[in-house]
C-alpha cells in the first residue's frame, strides 16, 4: 500500500481508537512468543548432543528446563491470543461504528443515488476479510519477520557455511511467493466485487418476494440467484485456488528442497567434524522458521494489501455522494415555500415534473391531487431534499433548497411516506425513534394517529417484528403517522399516508393532520372526499407533471375542469 487517502486514514485510525493499550499488549506478547520457537530448537539439539555424550546428569537438567520452558511458553501464548482477540474485537467495533456514522451523515438526496447492497457487502463480507487479512495477519507479519531475523542470527552463531547454504536454498520460495502474491490482491478485490453484486441481488429478490410469488416467477428468481451466487463463489474459488497454489509452490515443494538440502550439507559438515549432530538437528528444525517467513510473509503481505484496499473501498463509498456543507437555517418557516419553474426527471428525457410553480404559504394546508404518475410524490421528494438535480428553484423563506444543510432541513421538514419502515422493536421505540419525549406528548401523538386502541390492547412494549411484520398495514402506517406528529416540525409532508387505512380511520387521521394549527401541511392524497378537501386552504391538481389547477375545493368544483372530473369519477 503505497499511499492512503485522507478518508481511508480515518478508518485505519479507528482500529486504534481507545485500543492502543490492547494493541501494545498483543504486540509485546507476540514478540515475547518468538524466543519460544528458537529455545525449543536449541533444546532439541542439546538433547541429541547429550545422548551422544551419554551425560545423564545434564539430561536431567535439560528435562527440568523443558518443563519450565513449556509452562512459560504456554502462558505467553495464551496471553498473546487473549490480547489479540481483545484488540481485534475493539478494532472492528470502532471500524464498523465509524462506517455507519459516516453513512448516517449522508442526506436523503445522497443516499438515494446509491446501491445499498454495496454497503451490506462492505459491512459483512469485506469486514471478515479486513479482520483476517489486515488485523490478524499484521501480528503474524511481525511475528514471522522477527522470527526470520532470530533464526538467521541463531544459525550464524552455530555455523556460517551451513547458514549460507540455507539462505541460498531459500531464494527460490522467496521469488515464488513475491511473484504469485501480486495476483492474490487482484483476486481478493474480485471476491469483494462479486460479493457486493450477490448481496444486492439477494436483497432485491427478498424485497420482491411477494411479487415473485404472485407472478409465478420462482424459476426466473432462482436463475438470478444462482447466477449471482455462482459468480461470487467462482471468484472465491479462484482466490482460494491461487492461495493454495502459493502454499504448494513456495511452501510444500520448496520447504522439502530446503530441509533435505540443509540436512545433507549439515551431515557432510558433521562427518567432517565442523559441527555436531545436534547442530544439524537444530538447523533442520530452524529451517521451518526460515521457510515459514519466506513463504508466508509475501502471501500475508499481499493479503494485507488486499484487505487495506477494502478499507479504501469502504472509505470511498461512505465519502461518495457525501452531503456537501450547506447553509444552516433556523427550524421555522415564516413566509413559506416557493417552487419556481421546477422541472425534474429520474432519467434523462423522461421528466416527472415540468415547469411547476407553486407558492405554499407558512401555516396553511395544501392537498395535492392527480392521477397516478402525475408527479405528486416526486414533488414531495424534492421538497424533502431527496434530489438536487432539478431545474428551477425551490426556496424556504428565500433559502435555496439545494444550498440548505441537510440536518437543518430535517429539523424543519418531516415526511409521512406511503411506504413505512419499522424497526424490530417496541411500538414506543418506533414512534419516538429511540429518542426521549414526555409521556404526554407520546400519548397525544398515539391518540391523534389512531393508535390508542392498539396500544391499549398490546401495550407500548409490544415488538413490531422485522419491518413491522407483527402489525397490519394500517397499524404500521399509524405508527409512521404518530412518529411524524410527535416531531411536530414546522413543515409536514404527507404522501398517501392513509392509503392503507380504512375509511373511518383515514378520515380521523386526516382531520388530525388538518387540525395541527401553525404547521405548513402539504398532503398528497387519492381520497377525494368533500368533507376533508373543503377544509384545505388550497387544492393543487397535477397532470402529467404540471400544475393544471389550484384553488379552494369550492372554486375548483365550480370551474368544472380537471379536478372536477377527478372528483366525480372517484365518487
Amino acid at each position: 500500500m503505497t499511499s492512503i487517502t485522507p478518508a481511508a486514514r480515518e478508518y485505519f485510525r479507528a482500529f486504534f481508537d481507545h485500543n492502543r493499550a490492547r494493541f501494545a499488549a498483543a504486540l509485546a506478547l507476540t514478540v515475547l512468543d518468538i524466543p519460544s520457537a528458537l529455545i525449543g530448537s536449541w533444546l532439541l539439539g542439546e538433547i541429541i548432543d547429550v545422548i551422544a555424550a551419554g551425560d545423564l546428569g545434564r539430561l536431567q537438567a535439560l528435562l527440568a528446563l523443558c518443563a519450565v520452558f513449556m509452562v512459560a511458553s504456554f502462558a505467553i501464548s495464551v496471553g498473546m491470543y487473549r490480547a489479540k482477540s481483545d484488540f481485534v474485537f475493539r478494532a472492528l467495533v470502532s471500524y464498523k461504528s465509524l462506517a455507519f456514522r459516516r453513512l448516517s451523515e449522508k442526506s436523503i438526496r445522497a443516499f438515494s443515488r446509491e446501491n445499498t447492497g454495496s454497503y451490506l457487502s462492505l459491512l459483512t463480507n469485506d469486514v471478515a476479510s479486513v479482520e483476517e487479512g489486515y488485523l490478524k495477519r499484521s501480528f503474524l507479519l511481525v511475528y514471522h519477520a522477527l522470527l526470520f531475523v532470530g533464526t538467521l542470527a541463531m544459525m550464524l552463531f552455530y555455523s556460517v557455511p551451513l547458514t549460507l547454504a540455507a539462505v541460498a536454498l531459500s531464494l527460490l520460495p522467496l521469488a515464488a511467493s513475491v511473484l504469485m502474491g501480486r495476483e492474490l490482491a487482484v483476486r481478493e478485490r474480485a471476491v469483494s466485487d462479486r460479493n457486493e453484486a450477490f448481496v444486492s441481488e439477494l436483497r432485491d429478490l427478498l424485497a420482491g418476494f411477494s411479487v415473485i410469488k404472485s407472478f409465478k416467477a420462482e424459476a426466473q428468481a432462482r436463475g438470478l440467484f444462482d447466477a449471482a451466487s455462482g459468480a461470487a463463489e467462482e471468484a472465491k474459488r479462484a482466490r482460494y485456488w491461487w492461495d493454495c497454489l502459493i502454499t504448494a509452490v513456495s511452501g510444500d515443494l520448496c520447504s522439502v528442497l530446503l530441509q533435505f538440502g540443509v540436512f545433507f550439507i549439515g551431515a557432510w559438515l558433521a562427518i567432517d567434524g565442523q559441527i555436531t549432530a545436534g547442530t544439524v538437528l537444530i538447523f533442520v528444525n530452524l529451517c521451518n522458521y526460515l521457510m515459514q517467513p519466506i513463504s508466508i510473509v509475501p502471501q500475508y503481505w499481499a493479503s494485507r494489501r488486499a484487505a487495506a484496499g477494502l478499507v479504501e473501498k469502504l472509505a470511498a463509498a461512505t465519502r461518495e455522494n457525501a452531503e456537501r456543507a450547506g447553509e444552516r437555517i433556523d427550524p421555522r418557516l415564516e413566509r413559506g415555500i416557493e417552487v419556481s419553474g421546477v422541472s425534474f426527471g429520474y432519467e434523462p428525457g423522461a421528466p416527472a415534473l415540468r415547469g411547476v410553480s407553486l407558492e405554499l404559504a407558512a401555516g396553511r394546508s395544501y392537498a395535492v391531487v392527480g392521477a397516478s404518475g402525475s408527479g405528486k410524490s416526486t414533488l414531495l421528494n424534492l421538497l424533502m431534499g431527496g434530489y438536487d438535480g432539478y431545474e428551477g428553484s425551490i426556496t424556504l423563506d428565500g433559502h435555496e433548497l439545494r444550498d440548505v444543510e441537510a440536518g437543518s432541513l430535517y429539523d424543519l421538514v418531516s415526511l409521512i411516506d406511503q411506504s413505512v419502515f419499522l424497526f424490530d422493536d417496541t411500538i414506543r421505540a418506533n414512534v419516538t425513534m429511540f429518542r426521549d419525549f414526555p409521556d404526554e406528548a407520546v400519548d397525544d401523538a398515539v391518540r391523534r394517529a389512531g393508535l390508542a386502541a392498539l396500544v391499549a390492547e398490546k401495550g407500548e412494549g409490544f415488538r413490531c417484528g422485522e419491518n413491522g411484520s407483527a402489525l397490519s398495514g394500517g397499524e404500521r402506517q399509524r405508527v409512521s403517522i404518530a412518529r411524524a406528529l410527535l416531531r411536530r416540525t414546522p413543515v409536514l409532508l404527507v404522501d398517501e399516508a392513509t392509503a392503507a387505512l380504512d375509511n373511518q380511520t383515514a378520515r380521523a387521521v386526516g382531520e388530525e393532520i388538518l387540525g395541527l394549527e401553525g404547521l405548513t401541511r402539504v398532503v398528497v392524497t387519492h381520497r377525494l372526499e368533500a368533507p376533508l378537501l373543503e377544509r384545505y386552504d388550497e387544492v393543487v391538481a397535477l397532470r402529467d407533471g404540471r400544475v393544471v389547477e389550484r384553488g379552494t375545493f369550492d372554486e375548483l368544483m365550480a370551474a368544472r375542469g380537471y379536478f372536477y372530473s377527478l372528483f366525480t369519477v372517484s365518487n
